[in-house]
């Protein structure tokens, strides 16, 4: 492991899976307390001194209540801190609207100079962290789901920063997906098969830089599905719509996401269920869109 990877933490070690690496590198590890903010400053004088700092803790801790640091530290200053939002999407449900967090994609995208990285798996997770584990310039790693995460990558593949993969082609629609909801859109598409809709699966693991070729490949099917555990506004449904607003030549684009709403406490897979975010709710959307067309 390169000495100059420090981890950080905002009273998370456990939850942040950080428990082996305190073990092994105890002088590497750096428990900040409940104090974000000073957290990304800590972190962006350790960068200045040549050190590799891996910033965790609540995705809507990290980037709300440290956005001032976040925009200056990370954006303006270009520093490399790698900041990973923890528990983002609805994951942590049960806690209310202030732990979950459904407005990071869109805060952390107005900011200059962030790459996102919005991975699909625990096999995804580990290659975006590697992915940008050598890059000196600002990373923003969203992860969203729970324990025992379905996964979508059950063999090895490449991963590279800025290019999305299909994971199944199809003429018909395209279900372009990001973190938990790629393996959602897989299984809308097995349920759309069944209908006779062939849909392309496309996991958009990096937000920005957005893979615009990507879209460019898309633009022949009936229909584009963004699908999000983030607001509608903002996220990648706003990013793919801001591009597609640039060419005259464009289908019909369908964003799925979070309502712009402050979502009530309740169980992950329950808010999931209610916000549509489920395969059966996204082949259902598709179906009905293309028959109103």
């Amino acid at each position: 492991l390169d000495d100059s990877v420090v981890a950080l933490t905002a009273d998370l070690c456990a939850l942040s899976g950080l428990g082996k690496f305190k073990e092994e590198f105890p002088n590497r590890f750096f428990n900040m307390g409940i104090a974000e903010q000073n957290m990304v400053s800590v972190a962006a004088g350790m960068a200045k001194e040549g050190l590799n700092p891996f910033v965790t803790t609540y995705a809507t801790f990290a980037t709300a209540r440290s956005l001032d640091q976040v925009r200056v530290n990370m954006g303006y200053m270009g520093l490399g801190i790698k900041l990973i939002g923890l528990t983002s999407g609805f994951s942590v449900g049960i806690l209310g609207a202030t732990h979950m967090c459904i407005e990071d994609l869109a805060s952390m995208r107005a900011i200059p100079g962030v790459t996102i990285l919005s991975p699909a798996d625990g096999a995804e997770t580990v290659k975006a962290v590697l992915a940008c584990a050598n890059l000196d310039t600002p990373v923003y790693i969203r992860l969203t789901g729970g324990m025992n995460q379905p996964v979508v990558y059950k063999s090895d593949y490449e991963f590279e920063i800025g290019k999305a993969i299909t994971l199944q082609e199809g003429k018909d629609v395209a279900l372009i997906g990001t973190g938990t909801m790629v393996y959602e859109c897989q299984r809308a598409a097995k349920l759309l098969k069944e209908k006779g809709i062939e849909a392309e699966v496309v996991d958009m693991h990096t937000i920005k830089p957005l893979d615009e070729q990507a879209i460019d490949g898309l633009l022949d099917r009936k229909l584009l599905v963004t699908v999000e555990e983030h607001s509608v506004i903002g996220g990648l449904g706003g990013a793919v719509a801001e591009y597609l607003s640039m060419n005259t030549h464009r289908p019909p684009h369908l964003r799925i996401g979070a309502e712009d709403m402050f979502p009530h406490a309740a169980n992950y897979q329950y808010l999931l269920n209610e916000s549509g975010l489920v395969g059966s709710s996204i082949a259902s959307r598709v179906e009905q869109v293309l028959k109103e067309a």
